[in-house]
């Protein structure tokens, strides 16, 4: 039985202890589930643990024997594998291409076997039950059959000890249930897995043992077979955590966002969103629940001004927005939280400062004329780091040295921290830990009582059932379905996401 243990590691950056003598063990046959809050430590645990930091104290041992990693190299010829959390792909190679890469098999004069290369991926695929076609293109496949293939990769190369960082963080329910299929048969073929994340029903679903980091310290463990999901939030967070959203029935007033015979494209210029109609009230929260990949993405990027619209009109506040710029829409009080945060919530390289400020600093007191009131920005993004728990050791630091929870909270931060009439949110909690998730739903609600109408948009089908006034289902395409808050199962709105509300 192999065994990986990580004995009184410690690492500082400037300002900031990330991890504080931490001790944890993982053995062949085990799924450890590590938890914690956005910034506790996990993922600068296993970046020490995967050769890509040096710990300042404390050492690293398999099977007893201690060892010394230069890199992410050295790390993966002792059997150690890890999946990101943003997967490590090249999106116009093909799996095989992308499994091999760096490792490529080769013939008679050096030239890469992709006969061979292929053959071995077919083989660790339909060992593991990891389905996945060697010649297909990743950015052709969905984000679930994308994951394996880092899977893949990493069995590729003989790793025993494999490393999950948030594994479910972009994936739709069903393939949720789909990937705890196959760490199940990872286990039973002898894997020792370390399991981080800060979904709590999920890790004690799959863990055979938790463990819980909190500012970089290890507070205790948990088994998952007689703990609860309130005694790891407590356990993660150091007080107790209102795990229910709490909230009053609403009142919904006058029409804020009306949609109507709305037509809009993907990027193929095929028909993404078909023909939809509705509308949200102030002082109502709509969620739209719906598989990933059946026009969600496509009909925020429309309601936010960032993807055309082909056919139909929308109208913010009486006022139509249909072709409107997202500045446009920005100045009409619309706050926007989009689905990817690196992508399109952050400039990764900015500060906090800058990204607090990126949508309204053209504005007082931010701005006056042609220079910058940077005391004002500076001053804001404080208040809105406390108050919003970033955490951070300043706001001058850039967006990519945060963790991914902390990240989201940024953009929540700055999208809540002013005025709105209507608020676009895609997965707003994704990649957050459960104390940030249970302020941001109460800021949520808090937004609906005063008045605002929101759309939420989730793959979150408990998140959408706790939050919503109104729940749409989108299948293919299309509103599928509408049900009142309260008043429909998890069962009803999975059949219709799966169709059969068709």
């Amino acid at each position: 039985m192999a065994t990986l243990e990580l004995r009184g590691i410690t690492k500082r950056f400037p300002g900031v202890l990330a991890n504080d003598s931490v001790d944890l063990k993982v053995s062949s046959g085990e799924i450890l589930g590590l938890l914690g809050e956005n910034g506790a430590g996990k993922t600068t645990l296993m970046n020490i643990l995967y050769g890509l930091y040096s710990a300042d104290e404390g050492e690293i041992l398999i099977d007893d024997v201690p060892q010394s990693f230069a890199g992410p190299g050295d790390a993966i010829a002792a059997g150690i594998g890890m999946v990101h959390q943003h997967f490590m792909l090249v999106p116009v190679f093909t799996v095989t291409e992308n499994v091999v890469l760096g490792v490529e098999p080769v013939g008679p004069g050096g030239v890469i076997n992709i006969k061979e290369a292929k053959r071995e991926v077919r083989e660790i695929s339909q060992r593991y039950g990891l389905e996945v076609d060697p010649d297909a293109i990743i950015e052709d496949i969905p984000v679930g059959i994308q994951q394996r293939v880092e899977i893949i990769k990493v069995l590729f190369r003989n790793a025993e000890f494999l490393i999950f960082d948030e594994p479910t963080a972009v994936l739709t329910p069903q393939e949720i249930e789909e990937f705890f299929g196959i760490l199940n048969g990872l286990r039973e073929a002898g894997k020792a897995i370390i399991f981080i994340t800060h979904k709590l029903k999920e890790v004690i679903e799959v863990s055979d043992d938790i463990a819980v980091l909190r500012r970089g310290a290890m507070v205790g463990g948990a088994d998952p077979a007689t703990t609860t999901e309130a005694d790891l939030a407590n356990l993660m967070v150091g007080r107790p955590v209102e795990l229910v959203v709490a909230k009053e029935d609403s009142e919904p007033g006058a029409q804020v966002l009306t949609v109507s015979d709305l037509v809009v494209l993907d990027d193929r210029d095929q028909v993404a969103v078909n023909s939809i109609s509705f509308d949200v009230k102030a002082g109502e929260i709509v969620g739209v629940a719906g598989v990933q990949g059946n026009g969600q993405t496509e009909l925020v990027e429309a309601l936010t001004g960032l993807r055309g619209v082909a056919a139909g009109t929308v109208t913010i506040g009486g006022k139509d927005v249909t072709h409107a710029t997202p500045r446009q829409i920005h100045e009409s009080s619309v706050a926007h939280v989009p689905e990817d945060r690196q992508r399109s919530g952050l400039v990764m390289s900015f500060s906090i400062t800058e990204n607090m400020v990126l949508d309204g600093y053209y504005h007082e007191p931010y701005s006056s004329g042609i220079k910058m009131d940077w005391d004002s920005a500076r001053s804001k993004a404080e208040e809105l780091v406390e108050q919003y728990d970033v955490r951070t050791p300043g706001t001058e630091v850039a967006a990519n040295t945060l963790s991914g929870g902390n990240q989201q909270k940024v953009i929540v931060a700055r999208e809540f921290g002013r005025d709105v009439q209507l608020v676009v949110a895609s997965q707003p909690t994704r990649g957050i830990d459960v104390g940030s998730i249970e302020y941001i739903h109460e800021r949520i609600v808090e937004e609906r009582d005063q008045g605002a109408a929101l759309l939420i948009v989730s793959t979150e089908l408990d998140e959408v059932m706790a939050l919503s006034d109104r729940i749409l289902v989108m299948f293919d395409g299309k509103v599928v379905a509408e049900y009142r808050g309260g008043a429909v199962t998890a069962e009803e709105i999975g059949l219709a996401m799966a169709g059969a509300a068709t």
